[in-house]
């Protein structure tokens, strides 16, 4: 199979998460595992830094590649899903994995792949531990797909975990509380491993401390320490990247003490190139100046917490939003929450799992919302971008999946 052909058997024969939903999420490790021996373990071979949280894990993954590329090390990172190519997935020194190697190792694991039926986020773990231990990465560090204890990701022992924080997401699959969701997250620590938590929160705390005490393992909250970020400069813009670099400096302070060669150069160089180095997208990324114009994959509650408050700092004379949802997201303590005076042109992504519009016509039906409804992200795109001046701001968002089909990203 070339490369076009291998994704279209993977795509086509692998339930996936991002497309079909929870029918996708294996309970346990049997698979991964049963993938990684064939590929003689490669989860063993390197050292990584381990990154769950409800928002925040994958800019913070990238910060910490880009911190450790600019100290030296040869790094893998893998996080998901992607954007606009499957190899973004898997990179070393930001370099997405190669096509060919995509091809051949699909190759060499298919016989296993039709005999287990593993899920695609179970094949692209193992593809990418593969990847790394063929390289000989220095370190890799590896964001969680979904939750922490029971994600295929969590068969690493790393040098720390990280845990960016906990809100309510993926409640179908890991709880109705904030306490229940914690504990799945709190499946990533490890014994005698170090954890850092990003955000402090009184009804998580009790759980992360019960875990770290069973498995011995040392505990640190990144906003209860002396940490002087504004010291450092980063080139990823969003005002909940504050919190996120907290959780990262945090995580450098422990990784220093644990022998990792990293210099305050090292760290400033690596927080101010993290786009650069690593090639993230789709964080409050400005695609234009006039209009304003700007796309975010913040998708629950918790991230337009930061993301409506940024908007409402920004300068323009109208404000069109352009939100498209998943249909296993709660919007009803979001759409209370948008900006009232704003335009809205809601959409539909083109994955199984979109919210349909005449669903969403319903949910904002209540609050009165100007809006229209244009099936396609780039047409509703058009339309505001037809409706705006050069002095309004136009927002792209609400799915990973709306920001994914922007034409010009």
């Amino acid at each position: 199979m070339n490369y076009q052909q291998t994704l279209n058997y993977l795509f086509s024969s692998l339930p996936m998460y991002q497309r079909v939903g929870n029918v996708a999420f294996k309970k346990d490790f049997t698979n991964t595992l049963k993938l990684c021996e064939a590929v003689h373990n490669p989860q063993h071979k390197f050292k990584s830094v381990h990154v769950a949280g409800t928002n925040g894990k994958g800019s913070s993954s990238h910060m910490l590649a880009s911190v450790f590329q600019s100290a030296g090390y040869k790094v893998g990172l893998y996080t998901s899903p992607h954007l606009k190519s499957f190899t973004e997935r898997i990179r070393i020194n930001g370099i997405p994995i190669p096509e060919q190697n995509v091809i051949d190792f699909v190759a060499r694991i298919q016989p296993t792949i039709d005999e287990i039926h593993p899920s695609f986020f179970e094949m692209t773990v193992a593809m990418a531990f593969d990847y790394f231990a063929e390289a000989q990465v220095d370190i890799a560090i590896i964001e969680v797909g979904l939750g922490g204890r029971l994600d295929s990701t969590n068969i690493i022992t790393p040098e720390l975990s990280l845990i960016t924080n906990i809100g309510f997401d993926h409640m179908d699959m890991l709880g109705n509380t904030l306490q229940e969701i914690a504990f799945e997250k709190a499946g990533v620590i490890k014994n005698e491993i170090p954890v850092v938590i990003g955000e402090s929160q009184n009804e998580t705390t009790p759980v992360f401390t019960k875990v770290a005490k069973e498995k011995n393992s040392d505990l640190i909250y990144a906003d209860q320490i002396e940490l002087n970020t504004a010291d450092y400069s980063l080139d990823l813009f969003g005002t909940y990247q504050a919190k996120n670099i907290k959780g990262v400096l945090a995580s450098i302070q422990i990784l220093r003490k644990r022998g990792w060669n990293i210099s305050e150069e090292a760290l400033r160089n690596g927080l101010a190139n993290v786009r650069n180095q690593t090639g993230l997208k789709g964080r409050w990324q400005v695609l234009s100046d006039a209009p304003l114009t700007v796309c975010d994959t913040g998708h629950n509650k918790e991230a337009f917490d930061y993301i409506i408050p940024q908007i409402e700092a920004s300068a323009y004379e109208k404000l069109y939003m352009v939100l498209g949802f998943v249909n296993d997201k709660k919007l009803d303590g979001l759409i209370p929450h948008l900006p009232d005076a704003a335009a809205f042109i809601f959409c539909e992504p083109k994955v199984p799992r979109a919210m349909k519009l005449e669903r969403l016509a319903e949910l904002v039906a209540p609050y009165n919302l100007k809006a229209d409804f244009v099936q396609d992200v780039n047409e509703a795109i058009a339309l505001a971008k037809s409706k705006a001046t050069k002095n309004d701001m136009i927002y792209i968002g609400g799915s990973t999946f709306v920001v994914a089909e922007i034409e010009e990203l």
